[in-house]
C-alpha cells in the first residue's frame, strides 16, 4: 500500500510503502522529521537572526544576548515508530542488545544519508550551514537528553556497542565532544534500506561456502539440542560435524579454531555444520585491516564468519576475531593452535579426515547411479567435500565431450586435477599410460603388487574406521620397497600401481632434495613430505639409497650429520599419510630402520629364459615385424633384463625404420648386441637362425 504525507513548512513529500525494509525506515524518518520541526520552531520563535541570511557566520550582539538567555529543554520525545514490518533498525536493535536510545542516534545520524533536506535543517539547528551532520549536541536536543547526563554521553563512547560494533563513528576528536559529528557507514544506510549486497571493502576477500554434498539429517535427537548422540552416523567426521552444529545453535557465540590435517576438511566440516544447523554464514580470507569490515557484515545479516587461508603471522587477525564475542567465527588452518596467538583462547579442535562420508559426498554430487563401483573408483581420492562437487561436475563434462556415459576414467582424470600439488618444484610428475598388462613378471611380485594397490585403496578404513593404526601419531601411509637389478620392472611397476589407484606418479629428482649444507635436505624432504600429504598422488624414490642409505659409525661430523637425516626420515616416515614408492638395485643397502617401516618389500627377479621371451614379444606387440621372426635364439643367448630388452627393440626399430622395411631378426640381434656391449659384456658369437 502507498501512503502520501501531507506537506508541512519542514518536510516534503514521502511515498511509503509498508511492505518492505525502506518503507518502514521513512516511516521512521516521518517521526524524526516532526521532531526536528518541533526543534526548529522552538529555536527560531525568538531568534534575533532568524532572517539573517549570514545568520552561522558572525555573532551580533543581540545574538549573544540570545545565546545568553535560559534555555528550556525539549521534551524526551521517541522517534521510533511502533509496528512497522521488516524494520530493519528494530531488528538490528534486537539482534546485537541496542538500547532505543542507540537506534534513535542511529537514525538521528542516518538521516541526512537518506534525506537532503536534513542537510540544511541540521546546518541552522547547529547554527553553522557548513555542518550538515547531526552532532553529539544536536543528536541530545533532538532526543531531550541533558548534554550532561553521563548515561547520554555514554552512549556515543569509543567501547559503547554503536561505535564498538562499528555502526557509528563520532567524528573530528579534535572538537570539543558537543560538537562532534555523527557518521554511520553507508554500508548500514544500504542495509537498513534492504540491500544486502556485501561491502565493496571486503570485494574480492569473501567466497563461497558450499555444503558438501552428503546428508547428516539428524531425527533423534534434534540437531539444535546440545547433547545431540552420534549413533546415528556412522563416521568420525560425522560425528564431529553433529557436535559442532549442535554447538553452534546452543549456548553464547562460539569462537573455534579447526586444525585441518588435510586441505580443505575444515572448510567442509564447517559448511557441513553450518548447513545441518541451518545457519548462514561468510567466507572470508583477506588481510586483517579489513576484519572490522567483516565483522560488521556478520552483524548486520546476523552470520557466522568462516575465515580461511591464514597469514603467515595470524596473531593479529585471530586477536581481532577472537574479541568480537558476539560474532561466531570459525577458523580452519593446518598448523597446531598457538596459545601466543591471542589471550583469549578459541575453542581448538582437530578436524577428523572426511574418509568415511567421502563416498556419500560422491553419490550425491553425481546425482545418479554410476554404471561401475563408483566406492572402489574413489576411494585413493581424498578430496574436500567443495571439491568433490567440483570433480563430479568436470566429469560429467568429459563424458558428455567424448560422446559416451560416464567412465570411471573420467572420475579419475577429474579427481586429479582437483588434487593440485605443488609438488612439481621438487618431483617429476608422470601421467600413468600403462596397465598390468604391461608387466611381464612372477606370480609373486605380481600378487605383492596388487597387494600394495590394494592397501592403498582400503587404508582408511583397516587404520581408521577399523582402528589397526599403530598410534603414536603414525600416519595411514602406504611404504613400499621394490628391490632388483637395474631395468627389472621397478619404475614400471610403479606406474602402473599408480594408474590402477587413478593417481599421478610423482618421480623424487635427488637433484633437487640433497644439499651439501647441513640441515638443507631436511628441509627440502620436509617440503616434498608436506605437499604429498596434501595430493593424492604416488611418490617415488628412484634409486632410494642416495636418501634412505644405512646410517654408519660416527667418525667425524659428516657421519654425525648424514645420520642426523636419517633419523629425521625415520621420525617422517613413521606420520607420512600418502603412497611412497622407493627403489634399489641392492637391497641391503637400505637402512634396516626404514625396512621396518616398509608395508610391502617387493624383490624383482633378474628375468628367467621364459620372461625374457614374454619381454620380446610384449616389446614387439606395437612394432611390425617379419611373420617368420625367430625370438628363441635371442633369448637364449642374451640374458637381458626387461629394461635392456626394450632398448633393444626400440635399436632395431629405428634400423628397420631407416630402411623403411619390417623389423628382422638380424635386427634384434644386433639390438642384443648393443645392449651388451653397452654393460662391457662379452657379446656371444654370431649363430644361424
Amino acid at each position: 500500500m502507498t501512503t502520501q504525507t501531507s506537506a508541512t513548512p519542514y518536510e516534503t513529500p514521502y511515498e511509503t510503502t509498508d511492505s518492505d525494509p525502506a518503507g518502514a525506515l521513512v516511516a521512521r524518518l516521518h517521526a524524526l522529521r516532526e521532531r526536528v520541526a518541533l526543534l526548529v520552531e522552538q529555536r527560531s520563535a525568538d531568534d534575533p537572526t532568524a532572517g539573517d541570511p549570514l545568520r552561522g557566520l558572525y555573532l551580533s550582539e543581540e545574538a549573544v544576548r540570545h545565546l545568553l538567555r535560559p534555555v528550556q529543554p525539549v521534551r524526551p520525545a521517541p522517534v521510533a515508530v511502533a509496528g512497522q514490518p521488516d524494520d530493519r533498525l528494530a531488528e538490528l536493535s534486537a539482534r546485537l542488545g541496542l538500547t532505543e536510545l542507540d537506534a534513535a542516534l542511529l537514525l538521528i545520524a542516518v538521516a541526512p544519508d537518506l534525506d537532503r533536506t536534513f542537510e540544511q535543517l541540521y546546518g541552522y539547528l547547529n547554527d553553522d550551514v557548513s555542518r550538515r551532520r547531526a552532532t553529539v549536541s544536536l543528536a541530545l536536543d533532538l532526543l531531550g537528553a541533558p548534554l550532561h547526563s553521563p548515561s547520554a554521553r555514554a552512549r556515543l563512547h569509543p567501547t559503547a556497542p554503536l561505535s564498538g560494533l562499528g555502526l557509528l563513528t563520532v567524528e573530528e576528536p579534535e572538537r570539543p565532544f558537543p560538537s562532534r559529528s555523527l557518521r554511520v557507514p553507508d554500508r548500514l544506510v544500504a542495509h537498513l534500506l534492504g540491500d544486502d549486497t556485501p561491502d565493496a571493502a571486503l570485494a574480492g576477500h569473501l567466497h563461497p561456502l558450499t555444503a558438501p554434498p552428503q546428508s547428516y539429517d539428524v531425527h533423534e535427537p534434534d540437531v539444535h539440542e546440545p547433547d545431540v548422540q552420534a549413533a546415528s552416523v556412522d563416521d568420525e567426521f560425522g560425528r564431529f560435524v553433529h557436535r559442532l552444529a549442535a554447538r553452534l545453535t546452543a549456548g553464547p557465540p562460539l569462537t573455534a579454531y579447526l586444525r585441518e590435517r588435510r586441505e580443505g576438511d575444515g572448510v567442509a566440516c564447517a559448511a557441513a555444520a553450518l548447513d545441518l544447523a541451518g545457519v548462514p554464514a561468510l567466507r572470508f580470507s583477506g588481510p586483517e585491516d579489513r576484519v572490522p569490515d567483516l565483522l560488521r557484515e556478520a552483524r548486520l545479516g546476523g552470520l557466522v564468519v568462516v575465515v580461511t587461508g591464514l597469514p603467515d603471522q595470524p596473531a593479529s587477525l585471530i586477536r581481532q576475531l577472537s574479541a568480537a564475542t558476539d560474532v561466531p567465527v570459525l577458523i580452519a588452518g593446518p598448523r597446531p593452535y598457538d596459545p601466543q596467538w591471542c589471550d583469549e583462547d578459541p575453542l581448538a579442535l582437530d578436524v577428523p579426515p572426511q574418509h568415511a562420508g567421502a563416498l556419500r559426498a560422491w553419490s550425491a554430487a553425481l546425482g545418479e547411479e554410476p554404471g561401475f563401483d563408483l566406492a572402489a573408483t574413489v576411494a585413493p581420492y581424498h578430496l574436500p567435500g567443495d571439491r568433490i562437487a567440483r570433480a563430479a561436475l568436470a566429469a560429467r563434462s568429459l563424458a558428455r565431450f567424448d560422446g559416451i556415459p560416464l567412465a570411471p576414467a573420467h572420475l579419475r582424470l577429474a579427481a586429479r586435477q582437483q588434487s593440485a600439488s605443488g609438488l612439481e618444484q621438487h618431483a617429476r610428475r608422470i601421467r600413468p599410460a600403462v596397465d598390468w598388462t604391461d608387466l611381464v613378471l612372477p606370480d609373486r611380485p605380481l600378487t605383492q603388487l596388487r597387494e600394495l594397490a590394494l592397501r592403498a585403496r582400503h587404508r582408511d578404513r583397516v587404520l581408521g574406521d577399523w582402528r589397526l593404526s599403530a598410534g603414536g601419531g603414525r600416519g595411514r601411509g602406504v611404504l613400499g620397497l621394490f628391490a632388483g637389478e637395474s631395468g627389472t620392472g621397478k619404475t614400471l611397476s610403479a606406474e602402473v600401481v599408480a594408474a590402477e589407484l587413478g593417481l599421478d606418479l610423482y618421480v623424487v629428482q635427488l637433484s633437487s632434495v640433497v644439499d651439501k649444507y647441513v640441515g638443507e635436505t631436511e628441509k627440502n624432504l620436509e617440503r616434498i613430505f608436506t605437499e604429498a600429504d596434501r595430493t593424492d598422488a604416488v611418490l617415488l624414490f628412484d634409486e632410494a639409497d642416495a636418501v634412505f642409505g644405512k646410517r654408519s659409525e660416527v667418525k667425524n661430523s659428516h657421519d654425525r650429520y648424514a645420520n642426523m637425516e636419517s633419523a629425521y626420515l625415520l621420525q617422517r616416515l613413521e606420520s607420512f599419510d600418502g603412497i611412497a614408492l622407493l627403489t634399489t638395485n641392492l637391497r641391503a643397502n637400505i637402512d634396516e630402520a626404514f625396512t621396518r617401516r616398509l608395508d610391502l618389500v617387493v624383490d624383482f627377479p633378474f628375468p628367467d629364459r621364459e620372461q625374457r621371451l614374454a619381454l620380446w614379444r610384449h616389446s614387439l606387440s606395437h612394432v611390425p615385424y617379419v611373420e617368420d621372426v625367430q625370438l628363441d635364439t635371442v633369448t637364449a643367448d642374451f640374458e637381458l633384463a626387461g629394461g635392456s630388452i626394450r632398448s633393444a627393440v626400440v635399436t632395431a626399430a629405428y634400423l628397420a625404420a631407416g630402411r623403411d622395411d619390417l623389423v628382422t631378426a638380424a635386427d634384434l640381434l644386433e639390438g642384443a648386441r648393443r645392449e651388451y656391449r653397452k654393460a662391457g659384456r662379452l657379446v656371444p658369437g654370431e649363430g644361424s637362425w
